[in-house]
């Protein structure tokens, strides 16, 4: 179930407080975490984020498609290799994004200080950055840092590690689920931050999965690009893929259940789970879009194939008039119609049938017969959901995303002054 949320306008953004979900990463047997202040964010706010896992674990991790990547995604691509991994460190307020060599030889020695305190190798550690691109890592800030968080690193940490990730944000995001297997409770935890600059191609924004669950290397690796395929990249805020994007899981084991085998029935069970808690992952961000005051889901049905339904759905979603006639709740539903068009997706306008919730407004090519009050009145919502049946076919996506708010223009017009 997706954890309720509470609403309220800041600065005419919507905010959700949500209700406490677990422990995150930390929820898990064998996992701590921390978040510390090392002086990249302003007024002494947590920048600092450390997972720690008791044991090497199995891992596995996507990474963002664009070409201009950070320099911890080089680094954490070639330490992923290997299938194992300790712990991940990341920092917020400086992406360490277009920073050549020396860029490389921060994210390696952020690697190190943290391999050197746990005692493991540094290809052991993962590393992400988030923030500002073009400016290098205050490296004596950030190993004060990392000698801060390897002493506070705790079981009832995984609040603070998800606070120090948060850019933009509104709130930290969090999630826990519980299954059973072979008689043993396995636990998944997770966080992830994200409110703009986010239109994923393999994964978005920054999250981190953890689980006591016992999984191979390659097994982690094929439930996490599963699980990000109807979760992660069915998200968008702005159609910006960022330079940072990284979604990681580690499985260490220490639930003391069998291993989970493909084909078996705890393994499609949790599988289940884990697209389950990063697709509530991702709706969190969604509705912590920068500048959001909606949370709309787009569904297509009726398209050739699903890939198709994901394109038309992601159109819609990425339109800057749609989301801007949500944002000021004018029912201008032919601007759905018109994105649908544009998508690249074959289908007969004849046949199109469009939604939002419950009302119709299209219908076989034709304005259905509906009030004009109770169109503004669904566009006005503050959770909306889109449905366009396409008529061609049995394909179907969902994709997340907002509105498109004056707040979104300031955030992004100021972000480095």
């Amino acid at each position: 179930m997706f954890s309720p949320f509470t609403s309220g306008s800041v600065h005419g953004r919507i905010r959700y407080r949500m209700e406490r979900t677990g422990e995150g990463v930390c929820a898990p047997k064998g996992f701590s975490a921390t978040g510390v202040a090392c002086g990249l964010k302003a007024h002494g706010r947590r920048d600092l984020a450390l997972i720690v896992s008791k044991r090497e674990s199995s891992a596995a991790a996507l990474f963002t498609t664009n070409l201009v990547c950070g320099a911890p995604i080089s680094v954490s691509r070639q330490h992923i290799t290997g299938g194992v991994a300790r712990a991940i460190v990341v920092n917020a307020g400086c992406a360490n994004a277009c920073t050549g060599a020396r860029g490389v030889a921060d994210a390696e020695r952020m690697c190190s200080l943290v391999a050197s305190g746990l005692n493991c190798p540094p290809q052991q550690v993962l590393v992400a950055s988030t923030g500002v691109i073009g400016r290098p890592l205050p490296m004596d800030r950030i190993e004060r840092g990392i000698e801060a968080a390897l002493a506070e690193v705790s079981k009832d940490g995984g609040a603070a590690a998800a606070d120090a990730i948060i850019t933009t944000d509104t709130f930290p995001k969090t999630v826990k689920r519980v299954l059973s297997v072979g008689g043993h409770t396995v636990t998944i935890g997770g966080m992830a931050k994200g409110a703009g600059m986010i239109a994923p191609r393999l994964a978005t924004m920054l999250a981190f999965i953890t689980t006591d669950a016992l999984l191979a290397p390659e097994d982690a690796r094929a439930l996490l690009r599963n699980a990000a395929e109807t979760s992660f990249n069915r998200l968008t805020i702005d159609g910006d893929t960022s330079t940072s994007d990284m979604l990681a899981l580690l499985a260490n084991g220490e639930s003391g259940a069998p291993a989970l085998k493909p084909g078996t029935d705890d393994y499609a069970r949790f599988a289940e789970q884990l697209t389950d808690a990063c697709r509530e992952l991702a709706k969190m961000i969604a509705r912590d879009g920068e500048g959001a005051t909606k949370f709309i889901t787009v569904h297509v049905s009726g398209a050739p194939s699903n890939e198709d339904a994901h394109l038309a759905a992601r159109t819609v979603a990425e339109s800057p008039l749609v989301k801007t006639a949500f944002f000021g709740g004018d029912p201008n539903w032919g601007r759905i119609a018109a994105a649908l068009g544009r998508s690249g997706v074959f289908f007969d306008p004849g046949r199109l049938t469009i939604r939002v919730d419950d009302l119709l407004l299209f219908e076989n090519g034709m304005p259905a017969a509906f009030p004009l009050a109770a169109a503004e009145e669904k566009f006005r919502e503050k959770v909306i959901a889109i449905h366009a049946d396409l008529g061609n076919g049995k394909g179907e996506a969902e994709v997340y995303t907002c509105d498109l708010s004056y707040e979104y223009v300031r955030i992004n017009a100021e972000y480095t002054t």
